[in-house]
């Protein structure tokens, strides 16, 4: 039987909340449920991270914390959660929490609109397991705007209140917030009736039966798209399957030859395993967003919704990758570049859902390499996002697949420029003009982020990028070098942006 009922923690307390709506946003019970006005709402869409809070879940009897935006992070989604936001941090009465003092001891609040969802983004790095450098606060701070430009008097509070990190309220009470967690109801969530309802079922069986009694419903893993068809474009989305609680939807499995992701599994809790691939794709992750976006936002959803600007099919296309789709009891594999069809139309059938991503490890000879262009570093949408894998034995290009996303409809392969390039050598292509291939393969279109020749010559500059770079290192194996392929880490440091 279905819980009709949300619970989650708040203050050490189990909460409860009836009647939600599919579509109503945390944001929107913080501020006009509660009246906590301390989380801002500023961009509306996940950008600017002025509605910062922080949610925790329960992992193997710890309290593990993370950052989201909650303008665009449905309240239903907080089922089997505990919620922290400002206010919570310093109750009437009490000290201020350590990184609140900070942020007052080194006068980094100005105008203090963004000074909340500035708190609440260190106090999930506070409770982070390593202590960060500046560029490892810079990266957690990469989805908090500061209009007042502000920036280094919060890295430096952040650095020192996490480099002498004290136990805090929420350290002390954990294992038992823990343990409430873990003795919620384990049962399938539906709020609503059969024409408006909010659903979170359990396992994949109940997901099953569900989306094919309602196959028009809309599946939201993280909300950091869907949500913006709610705040942005003001659709009304009368039912909801969340399936971020769905076991079986969950899973990072892998060995020497695969990497195996469930459908509703995030970029935080797999981008270390998806960044040993390749140490490019580890760069490539740490711009996907913010941390907060990718906290919420899955893998899966970044395939489902067929973006021809997501960052991540083209490097799953070049890779390889396939999916796994179900419907009902049945199940079928597709490879990935099968999956996409045309702009807004995907190779999926009614009532089917997307379960799972297999994406192939780099073998012996294989070499890759992923290039993200946009006008800003953090938290952009691509101007053009270039994946390549080649295969080469002798200085030979055996076979090679090339991904774009920002130059045609959906993400796409160059297949006659791969075709051009298979048994072509190193020196010819040096010689030769194969990236002009890409004429055969592209027509992109103009338009704010770019115009169509500045994405065309971007990608033959990218395609003679990837094949000179690793030229270079073939030509220097053996020599002592800083770029790695497969399953090492990179020996690469990011430049400080605060």
């Amino acid at each position: 039987m279905a819980s009709d009922r949300i619970e989650f923690i708040r203050n050490g307390k189990v909460e409860i909340l009836e009647g939600v709506k599919p579509t109503d946003t945390l944001l929107d019970y913080l501020r006009l449920k509660e009246a906590n006005y301390g989380t801002k709402e500023g961009c509306n869409e996940g950008d600017c991270g002025a509605c910062s809070v922080v949610l925790g879940r329960e992992v193997d009897g710890e309290m593990h914390y993370r950052a989201v935006n909650s303008c665009i992070y449905f309240v239903g989604m907080l089922d089997g959660q505990e919620l922290i936001s400002v206010e919570d941090l310093s109750a009437k009465g009490e000290a201020l929490h350590p990184v609140q003092a900070a942020m007052v001891k080194h006068h980094a609040s100005q105008c203090g609109f963004c000074t909340p969802g500035f708190v609440m983004a260190l106090f999930a790095l506070y409770h982070g397991e390593d202590k960060p450098s500046r560029d490892g606060v810079a990266e957690q701070l990469a989805g908090n705007l500061c209009r007042c430009t502000g920036y280094r008097p919060i890295v430096d509070a952040a650095v020192e209140v996490c480099d002498d990190r004290m136990v805090d309220k929420f350290d002390e009470r954990m294992q038992e917030t823990a343990k409430l967690i873990a003795n919620m109801p384990k049962q399938d969530l539906f709020i609503g009736n059969g024409k408006r309802f909010f659903a979170a079922p359990k396992s994949i069986i109940s997901l099953a039966k569900l989306y094919q009694r309602h196959p028009e419903a809309t599946i939201v893993a993280g909300g950091t798209d869907v949500g913006l068809w709610v705040t942005k474009r003001l659709m009304d989305l009368p039912k909801v399957i969340y399936i971020g609680n769905v076991s079986g939807l969950d899973h990072i499995l892998e060995d020497d030859l695969c990497l195996n992701l469930g459908a509703a599994v995030t970029y935080s809790d797999a981008e270390i395993q998806i960044g040993n691939i390749d140490s490019d794709i580890a760069d490539t992750l740490r711009r996907i967003g913010s941390k907060q976006v990718r906290a919420s936002g899955t893998v899966g959803g970044n395939i489902a919704n067929g973006s021809p600007i997501g960052d991540m099919p083209p490097i799953l296309l070049a890779l390889g990758a396939s999916i796994i789709l179900q419907k009902g009891n049945e199940e079928r594999m597709l490879a990935l570049g099968s999956f996409f069809i045309d702009y807004g139309k995907q190779n999926i059938e009614q009532g089917e859902f997307l379960k799972e991503i297999q994406i192939p490890k780099l073998k012996q000879n294989e070499y890759f390499r992923c290039y993200k262009i946009s006008k800003r570093f953090d938290q952009d949408i691509s101007a053009v996002m270039a994946a390549f894998q080649f295969t080469i034995i002798d200085g030979v290009i055996k076979s090679c697949r090339l991904a774009f996303g920002g130059m045609a409809a959906t993400p796409k392969r160059a297949f006659a420029t791969e075709h051009a390039l298979k048994d072509m050598t190193l020196d010819e292509f040096a010689e030769g003009q194969v990236e002009e291939m890409l004429d055969q393969d592209f027509s992109p279109l103009s338009d704010m982020r770019a115009s169509a020749e500045y994405r065309m010559l971007v990608s033959k500059n990218l395609l003679t990028k990837a094949l000179t770079e690793i030229s270079d290192e073939i030509d220097n194996i053996g020599v002592t070098s800083t770029r790695v392929v497969g399953n090492r880490a990179a020996n690469w440091t990011g430049s400080s942006r605060l």
